[in-house]
């Protein structure tokens, strides 16, 4: 068993290894990057080969866990009060009391949650807040500030609204980017710019809207300037898939950016997904175009 200093050592450096990943505009991580991290010269696989769960034989509680697109224990349930239920192995001891001394000494895990077929966006640090044994699930808490809720079984009005925007930020938001990176990608559906670290996830409908689904469909690969001018109505897009420039904004004249960012967009053709249903919206886009040409 590895002393309690090392296996602490060794979450705080898979940490620093994820933070190191993401930080390069990376929305993702394939099964293979995390079954080859190594601490130090030692590999250490963050995912196991045949479960969800990952325990090294030398810890004394859980690493991490994983939600796949097809999990075979249901345990990809996120409920309503933001937190991920992860569902009790269905043989007693073994993982489950590993996990449950996850919960015991509140040490911080990685979730991997699968959006395709060896693909995962990563969450860190999570906690188990929670032993539901009626339930036979473990709830898992994706925002520190979530651990102290005074019973995450029965939580208040209050907490339960806080925890369902968090949710909405910490989980979706991740996914929805991943998701939208895959089907652009990596690259801005204006200006063709390929820097993942410069690029994001735009809502076409904003997401606080009824209809502002985290959905491929309603989302865009922007770059940082088209997205602000997309959401400050500076930008607009047809439900044709044109791009147009407001008309004040094409009258300026305030140098280079200005002209080659966005004057020279107006009447560019979108770059758009080759599959079907990742296009966007032209409903959507109806909508926001509307908002756009007041």
């Amino acid at each position: 068993m590895r002393t309690a200093d090392e296996q602490s050592a060794i979450r705080s450096d898979v940490f620093r290894w994820l933070d190191g990943k993401l930080g390069s505009g990376k929305s993702e991580l394939s099964r293979e990057e995390l079954e080859n991290y190594h601490y130090g010269l030692e590999r250490l696989p963050l995912l196991d080969t045949a479960r969800g769960i990952r325990n090294p034989q030398d810890f004394e509680s859980t690493l991490t866990i994983m939600t796949s697109t097809k999990s075979p224990y249901g345990d990809e349930t996120i409920s309503h009060d933001g937190f991920v239920r992860y569902a009790y192995q269905a043989r007693d001891g073994g993982d489950n009391s590993k996990l449950r001394r996850a919960f015991e000494n509140a040490d911080p895990l990685v979730y991997f949650r699968g959006i395709r077929p060896k693909a995962f966006v990563p969450y860190y640090p999570v906690y188990v807040v929670a032993d539901d044994t009626a339930a036979r699930e473990f709830l898992i808490a994706v925002d520190e500030t979530m651990r102290f809720f005074g019973d995450p079984l029965h939580m208040t009005f209050n907490e339960r609204r806080y925890a369902e925007r968090t949710v909405r930020a910490r989980l979706h938001q991740p996914v929805f980017r991943a998701q939208i990176m895959y089907a652009y990608q990596t690259t801005c559906a204006i200006c063709n710019l390929k820097h993942g670290d410069l690029l994001d996830a735009a809502h076409i409908i904003a997401d606080a809207e009824v209809d502002g689904f985290a959905r491929v469909s309603n989302g865009l690969a922007l770059c940082k300037i088209h997205h602000a001018a997309y959401d400050r109505n500076l930008l607009g897009i047809t439900p044709e898939y044109e791009v147009r420039i407001d008309r004040d904004l094409l009258d300026e004249i305030d140098g280079p950016m200005l002209r080659h960012g966005l004057q020279d967009m107006h009447g560019r053709r979108l770059n758009t997904p080759t599959r079907l249903a990742d296009k966007p919206s032209r409903e959507s886009l109806a909508v926001r175009f509307a908002e756009f040409s007041r």
